[in-house]
């Protein structure tokens, strides 16, 4: 098992550490403030949960129960009820729930992105075999050789 205090990817220019999971950055602080990382625990544990489809069956059921007075309060108490409580309770989760897929596609762009450079930087490297080192080989070859037509 990989020492998970060591960010997975390394630190950015900056020093910031780039960890693979959200839970991995509360842990890169140990000098915070225990109130600090009490708090962050506690909003990433409520935004996990707020942030899935069962909370959203469970807030449209929630809202299903103010429905009936909106609807004895005409059109404007529909329209209240929608506004007030549906899109604000149900609607919240499931924009998080996407954009917790959206967040994920984009770790994977970018982790597919930092091995990319990786490589690039692995093959620009002059003592790597397969990358530019076989140019600079070449290249010596051909200074050899004209320097051997040049004495001749």
């Amino acid at each position: 098992m990989a020492d998970e205090s060591k960010p997975h990817f390394g630190y950015t220019r900056g020093g910031l550490p780039i960890h693979r999971r959200a839970r991995d950055h509360l842990r890169a602080k140990p000098d915070a403030h225990p109130v600090v990382k009490i708090n962050a625990w506690l909003a990433l544990k409520i935004t996990k949960s707020v942030g899935t489809m069962w909370c959203a069956y469970a807030f449209a059921i929630f809202d299903l129960l103010a429905l009936p007075t909106a609807i004895h309060g005409g059109l404007y108490g529909i329209v209240q009820w929608v506004a007030s409580f549906f899109l604000q309770l149900v609607l919240l989760s499931i924009i998080m729930v996407g954009q917790e897929g959206q967040a994920a596609a984009s770790d994977a762009r970018s982790e597919k992105t930092f091995e990319d450079a990786e490589i690039i930087a692995d093959r620009l490297d002059t003592s790597t075999e397969g990358g530019i080192k076989e140019i600079l080989d070449e290249i010596k070859a051909l200074q050899m050789q004209v320097s051997a037509l040049q004495d001749k």
